[in-house]
């Protein structure tokens, strides 16, 4: 199993749901696609982690409601006992601050400030998800601690992400302020 499928159980041990709520609820931890999201749902439940059933909808297509077995909790717990591997960085960003000697300021600032408006996103979308968590929830113990520090862990990030582009657009914009035009040599 990869860890996207762990991190399907994870959320339907909390609580049963469709393909696209689990889908929703795991986007702001983990950028996963329908695509990747279905058939590893439609695995999980061959190898009976998950069971599934129809609920009728009127006006709108009938849908299958996930719950995770016993074994599958048992598969989940297994999970949080394996090592941790390092973390994986892949980041266009990256790729295109090393290149970007390569083109204009203009178009680097306009790189940098299109990542820091995704930080803003990031930032708005975790402080919203803050204020569905009581205080009182918010300690060791409460299954919502978890959600918090996650919560944390991504405000976190997002802020450190914020800081390096303005600390970036700082200097390409204090560069571009003191730069002299070179005149033709006569």
């Amino acid at each position: 199993m990869n860890t996207l499928s762990y991190g399907l159980l994870a959320f339907l041990a909390r609580e049963p749901g469709s393909g696209y709520d689990v889908m929703l609820k795991i986007q702001p931890f983990w950028q996963a696609k329908h695509s990747q999201i279905y058939p590893l749902l439609a695995q999980m439940e061959e190898n009976e982690l998950l069971t599934s059933h129809w609920v009728k909808q009127s006006e709108k297509p009938d849908k299958k409601i996930y719950s995770i077995t016993e074994s599958g909790i048992r598969k989940l717990k297994e999970w949080m006992y394996m090592p941790l591997p390092d973390p994986i960085t892949r980041d266009e960003l990256s790729m295109k601050t090393f290149c970007m000697w390569m083109t204009d300021r203009d178009n680097a600032i306009e790189i940098v400030e299109t990542r820091k408006a995704y930080f803003t996103r990031r930032l708005e979308t975790f402080h919203k998800m803050l204020q569905n968590i009581p205080e009182e929830k918010r300690s060791f113990g409460n299954r919502e601690f978890y959600d918090y520090i996650l919560i944390q862990k991504g405000i976190f990030n997002a802020t450190a992400g914020q800081d390096w582009c303005n600390w970036v657009l700082g200097m390409l914009r204090e560069q571009k302020a003191n730069d002299v035009p070179v005149l033709p040599v006569q």
